[in-house]
Formats: structure tokens, C-alpha cells, sequence
């Protein structure tokens, strides 16, 4: 939906995927949401809303690795900026003229997403494990959550 430009669709899909996550999984997708009412906003020439969504939608999506579950968060973190930064440049005169080849689709890896990655313990080197979300070392305990980028590794 997000990628075909139904972006109210892919708002209120992403937000049963959010509503229905346990883990911290569900402030990416409430990010991605977010993105896509910001292009919502902008295919209908809502300046103020393509704004302040795009201001609150930082706070969901800007600490997440550069690929969250296959999903390519930091070229749509890049996207995003582009096509917001092209409507502050028309200002709200003339977002009229924004050309929507701006709002580029979400990337999403399914085989990467598979793929299982490796964690190592920084603590005793042992091998970690994840589960929604969360990596865990059943040697010592130390446990982070996976997007943080100083224990994951391919």
C-alpha cells in the first residue's frame, strides 16, 4: 500500500501492525506510519500537516539501524528528508508544484529479514540471542535491545 501511494491505507495497516506489536519493533512501524501520513499530507498539498508530522515522526524512526528486519530504514529516513526538505523549499505558496516522484517506496529485504543474525556478548564473548526485539546472553545475562549498533554484526 505505502509503496503503491495509498498512503491513508498503508497508515491504517501500519497502525494495526503497531497496535498489535509487543516488543519496541512496534515504534518502527509507528515511524513508517508516521512517513506515510507525511506523504499523505504532501499528495494533498497539506503543508502545515506535512510538517508537524514529519517533526513527530523523528522521535519513532531516527534511532533505528540502517536495516531493521529487512527493512531499509535509513534510506527511507534519507527519502523522507529529501521530500520534506522540498516542501519547505516551495513553502505553503506553492506546494502545489511538489512533484511526487519525491516520495519514494519503502525498501524491504525479506531474505535479509530471514536471515538470522549474530550477536556477541561484549561482556564474555558468548553468543546472544534475540527474541522480539530483545538480545540476550544466557551465559552472563547482559541483555540490549537490537537496534543497538554497537553489539549487532552480519
Amino acid at each position: 500500500m505505502f509503496n503503491a501511494g495509498e498512503y491513508f491505507e498503508a497508515h491504517e495497516a501500519l497502525e494495526d501492525a503497531w497496535n498489535d506489536e509487543k516488543g519496541t519493533v512496534r515504534d518502527l512501524y509507528r515511524g513508517i506510519l508516521q512517513i506515510a501520513v507525511v506523504y499523505l499530507h504532501i499528495t494533498r498539498r497539506n503543508y502545515n500537516g506535512a510538517i508537524k508530522v514529519y517533526a513527530r515522526s523523528q522521535r519513532w524512526i531516527k534511532d533505528w539501524p540502517a536495516v531493521c528486519r529487512g527493512i531499509q530504514v535509513e534510506e527511507l529516513r534519507r527519502d523522507a528528508e529529501i521530500a520534506i526538505s522540498e516542501v519547505r523549499r516551495l513553502g505553503l505558496d506553492k506546494i502545489s508544484e511538489f512533484d511526487n516522484s519525491l516520495l519514494k517506496p519503502v525498501h524491504w529485504d525479506g531474505i535479509q529479514a530471514q536471515k538470522k543474525r549474530r550477536y556477541l556478548c561484549d561482556r564474555c564473548g558468548h553468543d546472544m540471542y534475540e527474541k522480539n526485539c530483545k538480545v540476550s546472553c544466557p551465559n552472563c545475562g547482559n541483555r540490549f535491545d537490537c537496534s543497538d549498533l554497537n553489539i549487532y554484526f552480519d
